[in-house]
């Protein structure tokens, strides 16, 4: 029997990196994963290579018609949800200067208003005792240069944590955030650098973390399955930051 036998699991952005290693490890522990992929091109590659895996929707978060799709197909098939990963989510580092009203339109659109209707829209599919997990960051309280848009797009994931957590009883769903440091994910190609600045910004902030090294996407899933699961019962409204210490010190 796996920590997530007979439960319904929906991990948005679970296509690739941390989203597709906690589905890989849901389904691993029991559970009827069901992945959205964002664009045509990632769901038919998603659909290829992952289909006998996991039910994969095509879903944009940050279009709410399109979330409605989704909730729909999930009451249809599997009738209720027991644990939500709200994962999508983009990234970008830009000086304040560089920022853009597009820019900072697109990030907020996906990090802030997506992930906000992901989980209002869920509230009537969740089954009592639920787990809703927020993947936000170590920068929403720590300042890097380049990040006042994204860094604020993870402020309110963890503000919404704190104000669901208030809000809705704890019998219905445990809210809580999973905030990891610099992973070694797709997302990191695209920030809009070049494959020579990645590397030097990889090599870079390397040296800024306690453990010396970017984390990696199965290490994010083993606290997702922690907070997903009864062995974190008694956590609500907490910040689990999986970040090698970058933090911490």
């Amino acid at each position: 029997m796996g920590k997530l036998s007979n439960k319904v699991a929906l991990i948005t952005g679970g296509n690739s990196g941390i989203g597709l290693a906690t589905a890989k490890l849901f389904k691993e522990q029991g559970a009827t994963v069901v992945i959205t992929a964002r664009s045509k091109e990632s769901f038919e590659k998603a659909q290829k290579e992952l289909g006998s895996l996991f039910d994969i929707v095509q879903t944009d978060v940050s279009q709410l018609s399109e979330l409605d799709r989704l909730y729909t197909h999930i009451k249809a098939k599997h009738g209720k949800l027991d644990v939500l990963f709200a994962n999508a989510g983009i990234a970008g580092f830009r000086p304040t200067s560089d920022v853009d009203g597009g820019y900072f339109d697109d990030q907020f659109n996906t990090n802030v208003k997506g992930l906000y209707f992901t989980v209002a829209k869920a509230l009537p599919l969740l089954n009592d005792g639920s787990s809703v997990i927020l993947n936000a960051s170590v920068v929403s309280g720590k300042g890097l240069p380049g990040s006042s848009v994204y860094s604020a797009t993870k402020a309110a994931v963890r503000s919404f944590a704190r104000t669901w957590t208030a809000e809705i009883p704890s019998s219905k769903a445990r809210f809580n955030v999973l905030s990891p440091g610099p992973i070694e994910t797709p997302i990191m190609g695209k920030m809009g650098m070049s494959a020579e600045q990645k590397d030097a910004f990889t090599n870079q902030i390397a040296t800024t973390i306690p453990a010396r090294r970017l984390g990696k996407p199965e290490e994010m899933a083993t606290v997702a399955l922690f907070l997903a699961s009864s062995d974190s019962s008694y956590l609500h409204g907490a910040d689990i930051l999986a970040d090698g210490g970058l933090g911490q010190v």
